[in-house]
């Protein structure tokens, strides 16, 4: 494979990328919740096909499994084998990237508890 295949191994995890799923979420749920104001203040109801909605959980369904598949990547980084008591850079980089690779888990199925009510409620009340 090329150094250009390979970027994902020249990234990082960090403390700062370990926090980039749940900003994902919360970022999808204000647009949500504004996108919902704007929709029923102006049509008293949600539209019957909502195209930026839709686009706005694709994109962040879609930065948020990118950081989860590059957590995926960064943990399986070989170095010593379990328990991992001594605390190298190695550990360290597997535990934040495990981390990582959770919170985008939890931030997906977030994402996706906040379409519900988009996709099951049609009227604003």
């Amino acid at each position: 494979m090329t150094d250009r295949g390979k970027w994902h191994e020249r990234l990082k995890v960090t403390l700062w990328t370990l926090i980039v799923p749940p900003i994902l979420w919360a970022g999808h749920f204000l647009f949500s919740y504004l996108w919902a104001a704007i929709s029923c203040a102006k049509a008293g109801a949600f539209m019957t096909f909502p195209i930026v909605f839709v686009a706005g959980t694709l994109l962040a369904l879609a930065l948020i499994g990118l950081s989860g598949w590059i957590a995926w990547r960064q943990g399986g980084t070989p170095g010593s084998s379990a328990p991992h008591e001594d605390g190298t850079d190695i550990d360290r980089l597997r535990f934040i990237a495990k981390s990582t690779l959770l919170l985008a888990g939890l931030s997906f199925v977030g994402v996706l508890f906040t379409v519900l009510p988009v996709i099951f409620l049609r009227d604003c009340m």
